[in-house]
């Protein structure tokens, strides 16, 4: 049950957008161990200045298409799961919609099942 939050600069068109989610919601099904069906992301789109980091450290060079994937994941996975994900991931998005792997960083936290509510005021 993971939601993502993406962040990237704004001015990517609508193809472009829905290779990247349809990228992270692949690499999470086939390596992060998450059911077809548990599709939860939002795009931010930030104007210059809006989105910060660091074009060098611990990895680069970053350009201006940089992308901060947030993960919030219900449960914990072990290392070599999320290392297995952040591999492919970024080979997927380099293919589509063409993402260098230097620009994609991603951040998982994990919660507890009762801190989700897919709705109705239910708890999971």
């Amino acid at each position: 049950m993971p939601f993502a939050r993406i962040s990237l600069h704004r001015g990517k068109s609508a193809e472009y957008l829905q290779a990247l989610s349809q990228g992270l919601h692949d690499a999470l099904v086939e390596s992060f161990e998450v059911p077809m069906a548990d599709r939860f992301q939002v795009i931010h789109q930030h104007e210059v200045g809006e989105l910060i980091f660091d074009p060098g450290y611990l990895g680069g060079p970053r350009s201006h298409d940089f992308v901060l994937i947030a993960i919030t994941a219900g449960r914990p996975r072990d290392t070599e799961t999320k290392q297995r994900f952040y591999r492919n991931l970024v080979q997927r998005l380099s293919r589509a919609p063409g993402i260098d792997s230097e620009d994609v960083m991603v951040v998982i936290t994990t919660t507890a099942a009762d801190e989700w509510s897919f709705g109705g005021g239910r708890g999971n």
